[in-house]
């Protein structure tokens, strides 16, 4: 089945109110990001609040990074398979649920068990842009996957002031209880607003390579988030490096040979995937290592010479308008792409994001700087994940936009992931005394911000492999093996 407004129309799948499922689905994958941060202020008090150890309390963040890299490339096939809308609703209702048990946790163990479950939400955003693909008319297409595509660190950007207004004023408990109430209004939302799509790929789900699949993603994330903490040549880190290596070639080997593949790794393969994959792991490396140094120079002591002393909430507001230049940037973003195409996109993108990078080296010393620092990484960022929906749909099979959306998500979040072990150990090792304690020196910052704006011309590199294209709402290939028909269902919602 061709991929154009009339087949669409035919189908009786194009929404009413297109505007209005733009913004609902947009909505839900703010909630999602702000899920992830809105446990930020609270980070250092978690000892006191769950009567536990730091290194245990940490959990509560690691929970959530392994059950998102888990859920995000099941969630996008279940939906390839059942309904996109369907596995959205049961994503917010996990969401849902898992806010609920925080926001009821007074110990360790119902917290980490929350976090984990709302971890399991994270493939909001690529099932959001999977629908918009299936039911929104092809001019409305571009703008609308790169706002939410977008909607992830504008999420990031607004809930750290949010977050630390509620953690100043209230219990910590509310935190908890804003995302689950964020979430039911999301959940309604979407429940009304958003219709099905009936483009299905059927078959059997691929249980086996789910496992797999798993295994090597925790093991990997696992080493590289507690590495640190463990020791990087310990021996329980090796043998996770080990066995996420042996495990992934195997599930390789074993995707290939299967019929019905939880990820098609031919798909996979082909050039523009492959190097909009590979971009995206460098440029999620890029924007999580301005998260880690921009707050930290902000709340430092002004004593050390180059800390701003700043409180967490006067921090969320100098930040916060990155994401509302990272949401414009996005529909920029759009015009761009449907001029030269999502490769000169995001090749732009990730030339403003270095550049953003370079102007740190000079201009930290002030709130203002900081402010225009992020401002224009920011911008970088809505540009370079505006692109990247567009590269991959033009690429894929419409059956398979959802599996293909959540496997560049997780792309991203693995460079987050190595960004946040590369750079603990850079400010781990290059430290400056302050009244007897070790701090992150000034000279480990800019280590870590240059190392960032080397990722983003990396990602830059990556994308000029990319096939050029004028459009970016152009068909994707047909599929090798049955005709699209044979992967289409008419069930309802």
């Amino acid at each position: 089945m061709s991929d154009t407004p009339a087949s669409r129309a035919a189908a009786g799948s194009v929404p009413p109110r297109p505007h209005a499922v733009v913004a609902v689905l947009a909505f839900a994958g703010i909630t999602v990001s702000l899920m992830q941060t809105l446990i930020i202020p609270i980070v250092p008090d978690l000892p006191k609040y769950l009567h536990a150890s730091a290194s245990n309390t940490a959990w509560a963040v690691t929970a959530t990074l392994l059950a998102a890299a888990v859920a995000t490339p099941v969630v996008g096939r279940l939906g390839d398979m059942f309904g996109k809308r369907r596995m959205l609703l049961a994503s917010i209702v996990l969401l849902v649920a898992g806010s609920v048990i925080c926001a009821l946790s007074d110990s360790l163990l119902p917290m980490i068990i929350g976090r984990a479950v709302q971890g399991l939400a994270a493939a909001v955003v690529p099932l959001g842009i999977s629908i918009m693909r299936d039911i929104l008319p092809a001019e409305r297409l571009a703008g609308s996957t790169a706002l939410m595509s977008a909607s992830l660190g504008v999420g990031g950007a607004l809930g750290l002031p949010s977050a630390a207004f509620i953690a100043d004023h209230y219990d910590w408990h509310v935190l908890f209880l804003t995302s689950a109430t964020l979430g039911v209004v999301a959940l309604a939302l979407v429940a009304l607003i958003v219709p099905e799509s009936k483009v299905r790929t059927g078959g059997s789900f691929d249980l086996l390579g789910a496992l797999g699949l798993s295994t090597a993603l925790v093991s990997l994330l696992l080493a590289v988030s507690k590495g640190a903490d463990w020791g990087w040549t310990s021996g329980i880190t090796l043998a996770l490096f080990a066995t996420s290596l042996l495990v992934f070639l195997l599930w390789g080997r074993y995707e290939l040979r299967t019929a019905q593949p939880l990820v098609d790794l031919r798909t996979t393969a082909r050039r523009q995937v492959l190097f909009t994959n590979l971009a995206s792991v460098a440029l999620g490396f890029s924007m999580f290592a301005m998260s880690l140094v921009l707050p930290q120079v902000l709340q430092l002591p002004e004593q050390t010479g180059y800390g701003l002393g700043k409180s967490l909430l006067a921090v969320g507001l100098i930040l916060a308008p990155q994401g509302l230049v990272m949401m414009t940037m996005s529909a920029v973003s759009a015009r761009i792409t449907k001029a030269k195409g999502p490769k000169v996109t995001l090749m732009t993108g990730a030339l403003v994001v270095a550049a953003g990078y370079s102007l740190s080296i000079v201009l930290m010393s002030e709130a203002w700087q900081i402010t225009l620092v992020a401002c224009a990484i920011g911008g970088g960022i809505g540009f370079a994940y505006g692109a990247m929906p567009a590269l991959i749909m033009s690429a894929v099979p419409a059956s398979e936009t959802a599996a293909a959306n959540s496997l560049n998500t997780l792309m991203r979040s693995m460079g987050t992931s190595f960004a946040g072990a590369l750079a603990g150990v850079i400010l781990a090792q290059m430290t400056t005394d302050f009244g007897g304690f070790p701090l992150p020196s000034e000279n480990g910052f800019k280590t870590v911000m240059a190392i960032g704006a080397g990722a983003a011309l990396l990602s830059f590199s990556l994308a000029s492999f990319l096939p050029r294209r004028r459009a970016a709402d152009a068909p994707a290939p047909v599929p090798e093996g049955p005709a699209e028909p044979a992967n289409v269902s008419g069930a309802q919602s």
